[in-house]
């Protein structure tokens, strides 16, 4: 009874966990538009979505921000590291305490104060001649900055693990700091660097709020677009997008956690062991380096096709909000040629009528937008 309530409880678990990504990967394939009924099967939505420019520019911008602002964070967090390891207690403390504050943080917290930042910084630089705007190079500092106090966190317990005596025998024996640092120290702290990268390079994956609030106008990473899209309607080509991501994750991980089967080794030719070793040696590093040129080299591509840092096209879908009430009445043509009914009935033309109900301002006075027909 107990085994089969176990059971329950677990399935239970895997279909709560499983059965929307199973649902959208279902829709992915579905050659009607509409959720509520299946019109048979296709892979149109991925041809239409390799042929969608602006997804696939952003699937690199947010590729080459990941991989940058990982590395970028893994040497600066590792160094980091180090240095808190070699102060005394009381400083040490002090020091992890400030590290963890941006850990424990909102997200929405970090992302408005690093826009601030960004901002004041670029109009102190104005006065220097240095043109400094929100873009790809605000996303990339804002993904290091609150990339490095993970890698901090993933190094710190490797560099507490290893023994100094070896590290100042090695000294003793004439070895340089350097030296004796990458020959002693580093090869015990780097499991702990690898999955400071790893874990870095998620974060940067998965981040929305600080690149909401940092990016610039014509620089989307995939979440951004993503959000973009969805707030216009969701296309089916954002099904094809997310079922993409979830089969490159699972691969990801089939090769990491994939090993050759040592049980019986001993009984095996010498010819299966190397081509055990050499399975291993493909899927643990050829196709992970397969996988990080093919980034770099389409993050090159796309970026010499767009400008990364930025345009000067600035989209606003919510016009209604940035004009003042004399601006309605100096272009009168606003009132006739704006296309986006919607938007323009719920912030402009409603506020105008209900002012008007409030003040009986005659200059407000227009038609109940309750009954008229826009279109």
């Amino acid at each position: 009874m107990k085994k089969t309530l176990q059971n329950i409880y677990l399935s239970l678990i895997i279909f709560l966990l499983y059965a929307p990504i199973v649902t959208l990967v279902v829709l992915s394939f579905n050659n009607s538009k509409t959720r509520a009924k299946w019109g048979g099967f296709t892979g149109k939505w991925y041809i239409s979505l390799f042929q969608n420019e602006q997804i696939m520019s952003a699937l690199y911008t947010t590729l080459v921000i990941a991989l940058l602002s990982a590395l970028i964070a893994t040497l600066i967090g590792t160094a980091a590291a180090i240095g808190i390891q070699g102060m005394k207690r009381k400083s040490r403390t002090i020091a992890m305490g400030i590290t963890n504050i941006p850990m424990l943080n909102a997200d929405i917290v970090t992302g408005i104060s690093l826009m601030l930042l960004f901002i004041a910084v670029g109009s102190g630089l104005k006065y220097l001649g240095i043109n400094f705007s929100l873009g790809f190079a605000t996303v990339l500092i804002a993904h290091i900055t609150f990339n490095i106090p993970y890698v901090i966190l993933s190094v710190m317990p490797k560099l507490k693990q290893t023994k100094r005596s070896t590290y100042e025998a090695a000294l003793d024996l004439g070895a340089s700091p350097i030296y004796a640092f990458f020959k002693v120290v580093f090869p015990d702290i780097l499991p702990g660097v690898f999955s400071g990268f790893l874990l870095a390079f998620t974060m940067s994956l998965d981040d929305f709020v600080i690149t909401h609030f940092t990016k610039g106008p014509g620089v989307d990473t995939l979440s951004t677009k993503i959000y973009s899209e969805v707030r216009k309607g969701i296309k089916p080509e954002m099904y094809a997008l997310s079922t993409l991501l979830f089969v490159s994750v699972l691969i990801l991980l089939i090769l990491i956690n994939v090993s050759p089967n040592k049980k019986g080794s001993t009984d095996k030719t010498l010819n299966v062991k190397k081509s055990q070793k050499a399975v291993h040696f493909v899927l643990r590093k050829v196709v992970p380096a397969i996988m990080a040129v093919v980034v770099i080299a389409g993050g090159i591509f796309y970026s010499s096709k767009e400008d990364l840092s930025g345009t000067n096209q600035v989209i606003v879908y919510n016009w209604g909000e940035y004009l003042d009430d004399e601006s309605y009445w100096r272009f009168p043509w606003l009132l006739t040629t704006y296309t986006y009914v919607g938007y323009f009935k719920q912030y402009v033309y409603t506020p105008m009528y209900e002012y008007f109900l409030e003040t009986g301002d005659e200059r407000y006075r227009l038609p109940n937008p309750l009954t008229t027909d826009y279109e």
